[in-house]
């Protein structure tokens, strides 16, 4: 079996994703997401000027010696943009080879570790009684986990937050990056009072998470592990940024509040430390930004040494291939912790048919041959690409304060 074509297909059913499609001379193709929110025409090139015309011809069950061949070939290695696309390329052939096998991906894997795999949900609100009321919405749908964020008085837009009461939260919304203010000192003092609030509602049954978004110093982040140890979070995510990996130690040091970072990660080289020296508890790498399935693996079974459990980051920046794949690999990896969902547009439900299905706050990844995710090609044509950036963030004073 060879590889004949492959091809980038690039849709905007609500937020631009980018898919890989690898077709064999056999007739089996398989599907791989190359989204990176913000930078998509860049993965786009990297695929069709530089991997796609070396891969026609090569073996497609070959999955490992392709994956090194095209990190170490490169010579440049890591990086979002590279990593993106060879997790696309991976991901594919993993979709390939479990279709030739005629089984599920989390088979070919090695099998169910669990039964189902559960998933946490957002809820936003612009003060403390609107995202109250997203709880409430989220935990009727059943979910047993949800991540809560609120507005902060005195900043007119927080990052993280829908600007409109009950409409989903959507930060890529602007053809130039949108400019937001942040305070560190005024959401420190805020903060903890939705916490109070969501418990004294809620009880202690509700797995609570948060997302910092980086916007911390690790002393600012230490403290508010510390105050909103009371609240017993599920992970306190991203609280300050990583570029020094011992910068954790500090936070460590302070609270119990487990911690969670790793969406932006995409090798085992921007965790090594944070995990061997056991400064988080979740690892939130993605498959489709850190190497696909043959990376994270390794990344995950690294972190299973420590105690590290694994919590992928799943927000709509990312395509449905990416969620189906990600829902295997949760259902086969022993360190399973949590998966983020955030869904998405009926749109791209409809441009990405999949076997995954959700109930009553868990996910299953269904039961076809390979992860179980497709494109309509020609109802992902209608989906012209559009310009979308993250906002940046400046200090009240005009500085720079960014992730």
């Amino acid at each position: 079996m060879k590889i004949r074509s492959a091809k980038v297909i690039v849709t905007c059913p609500g937020r631009n994703l980018v898919t890989l499609k690898i077709e064999t001379d056999q007739g089996v193709y398989g599907i791989g997401d190359a989204t990176l929110n913000g930078r998509e025409k860049s993965v786009v090139s990297y695929l069709e000027d530089h991997i796609i015309p070396t891969l026609i011809g090569k073996d497609p069950q070959r999955i490992e010696d392709i994956w090194q061949y095209l990190y170490r070939g490169a010579y440049w290695r890591r990086g979002p943009i590279g990593m993106t696309a060879i997790a696309a390329v991976d991901v594919a052939l993993w979709d390939i080879k479990a279709k030739l096998a005629g089984m599920p991906l989390y088979q070919l894997l090695g099998g169910k570790s669990r039964e189902k795999v559960m998933v946490y949900g957002h809820a936003t609100g612009l003060d403390i009684e609107s995202c109250l009321e997203e709880v409430r919405k989220h935990v009727a749908l059943g979910y047993k986990a949800v991540r809560v964020q609120c507005g902060i008085p005195g900043i007119p837009t927080t990052y993280g937050v829908s600007k409109e009461a009950g409409k989903p939260y959507e930060p890529a919304d602007s053809a130039l990056p949108a400019e937001h203010v942040w305070s560190s000192e005024k959401y420190l003092n805020h903060v903890p009072e939705l916490f109070a609030a969501v418990r004294s509602e809620f009880g202690e049954d509700l797995h609570i998470l948060h997302d910092v978004h980086h916007r911390l110093t690790p002393i600012q982040a230490a403290r508010l592990g510390k105050e909103v140890e009371p609240f017993h979070l599920f992970w306190l995510e991203d609280c300050t940024p990583v570029e020094n990996q011992s910068s954790y130690e500090l936070i460590r040091k302070h609270t119990t509040t487990p911690l969670a970072i790793g969406e932006v990660f995409n090798s085992l080289s921007d965790c090594q430390e944070l995990i061997q020296n056991q400064l988080i508890d979740y690892i939130r790498a993605t498959i489709t930004h850190a190497g696909g399935i043959t990376n994270i693996r390794r990344i995950a079974d690294f972190a299973a040494i420590f105690h590290v459990k694994t919590g992928f980051h799943g927000a709509t920046d990312l395509s449905p291939i990416c969620m189906g794949a990600a829902l295997h690999f949760d259902t086969w990896i022993p360190n399973f912790g949590i998966q983020e969902h955030m869904p998405h547009t009926q749109e791209t439900d409809l441009v990405f048919p999949h076997a995954y299905e959700f109930k009553d706050g868990f996910f299953t990844p269904g039961e076809v041959p390979g992860h179980g995710v497709d494109i309509n090609e020609e109802l992902a044509a209608k989906y012209p690409y559009k310009p979308a950036y993250l906002p940046v963030n400046r200090l009240e004073d005009g500085t720079l304060w960014n992730w």
